[in-house]
């Protein structure tokens, strides 16, 4: 980007509408190279209705994401209503013979908490969720202002920032709503993860006292500032500088700018693809997928959201989970939070084990469901959550929806 470029853009950040869409389109395009040009390519081949059509037959064909639970309620700090539902282990109809004939009161079992990643939603689990259910109690929630979580009502009622602090205490919240009682194993990707370190530094003795493993897929301690995104180091620094301002600026003007995002579909798809998946062989209905669930947050939420990350250190956090059984997973090929990242968390958790799954981008439990899956049963199994012998179910397009 050039000097002028980054000026316009600056200037847009506090002028009108027109200026910070064009700017919008100049900062969109920096991070789409790679994709902008494969988009291009395709619709040379390609015609409009046709592609159109074939979205439509990955939406009705892909069942990813048609898993449900019992759904409930839980309330954050500052009212906000946060969407889960709870997949129950399957009843074994002697054990409830027993505590009728002898009063006794069966422990509470251990509970899988799993907190999606910023843009996501629950359904971004969906195969995890698939291999897990029946053998053992999950719980799977919205974040604030995605999927079916209200939006933050701090934010909307008295325009304060989003912060992962709060979301640290939104997922306190979700815990005593859902899992009361009982140990828990604490699973979070990408912002997820980071909710669930900032839980451990806001409220260390749950984590001290009720916490029997944690596993922190693809995500980060901090230093997200240094990231590059896989772009010049000028560039992202350009983009970087005047994108808050940006992104303020068209969370202003939300539904004209979600019209564009209908408008420049095959775009969007492109850079999705770009920034979720590193395999050539992605199968297109988990690409779409993913596509689908990140177009559903709307722009406004990807604004007051963005300038969490910057601010985001959990470094000392990390400490409360010494000793416990912890999984740290990444893709090699996560351009929105390296694998060293999750190297980083791994050295200050030298019980930990560290997998980095090659040929994998940043939704790597979308891409390689198999490993992810693999890897979090054998952290259950060491979590005592379930026994060395049980079998997980599958995790491929078969999966029964609830």
């Amino acid at each position: 980007m050039s000097e002028s470029s980054a000026q316009a853009v600056t200037a847009a950040s506090a002028g009108g509408w027109r200026r910070a869409t064009g700017v919008a389109g100049l900062a969109i395009g920096v991070l789409a190279t790679g994709a902008a040009a494969g988009v291009a390519l395709e619709r040379m081949t390609v015609g409009r209705g046709m592609r159109r059509k074939a979205r439509l037959v990955l939406d009705s064909a892909g069942p990813y994401g048609a898993l449900r639970g019992t759904p409930g309620r839980a309330y954050a700090d500052d009212g906000t209503e946060l969407y889960y539902e709870v997949d129950e282990v399957e009843a074994e109809g002697q054990d409830g013979r027993k505590r009728r004939l002898f009063g006794r009161r069966a422990p509470a079992p251990v509970t899988v908490v799993f907190s999606h990643g910023y843009c996501l939603n629950q359904d971004s689990w969906h195969f995890q969720r698939a291999a897990l259910r029946g053998v053992v109690r999950t719980v799977h929630w919205d974040q604030r202002s995605h999927g079916r979580s209200a939006r933050g009502a701090a934010q909307v009622e008295r325009g304060e920032p989003v912060t992962i602090e709060q979301l640290g205490r939104d997922l306190k919240a979700v815990v005593d709503a859902a899992a009361p009682e009982g140990p828990l194993v604490l699973v979070g990707h990408s912002m997820g993860g980071m909710t669930v370190m900032a839980l451990a530094d806001q409220f260390p003795e749950l984590i001290r006292e009720r916490c029997a493993g944690v596993a922190l897929v693809g995500t980060s301690s901090g230093r997200l500032g240094e990231v590059n995104f896989g772009l010049p180091v000028a560039g992202v620094n350009a983009v970087r500088r005047v994108l808050p301002g940006v992104l303020k600026a068209l969370g202003q003007r939300a539904e004209l700018v979600e019209k564009g995002r209908r408008a420049t579909a095959d775009l969007f798809a492109g850079v999705v693809k770009r920034y979720s998946f590193a395999s050539r062989d992605v199968d297109p209905a988990v690409a779409r997928f993913a596509e689908r669930m990140i177009e559903s947050t709307p722009i406004d939420v990807v604004a007051e959201y963005y300038p969490a990350f910057d601010g985001h250190d959990k470094t000392e956090a990390l400490a409360h989970f010494a000793g416990l059984p912890v999984l740290v997973l990444a893709g090699v090929g996560d351009l929105v939070t390296p694998s060293e990242h999750s190297e980083a968390i791994a050295d200050l958790l030298p019980g930990a084990e560290l997998v980095l799954v090659p040929d994998a981008g940043h939704l790597v439990m979308l891409e390689h469901p198999e490993q992810v899956t693999d890897r979090l049963a054998d952290l259950l199994v060491r979590a005592g959550a379930v026994p060395a012998g049980a079998t997980v179910g599958g995790y491929g397009s078969s999966a029964h929806p609830g």
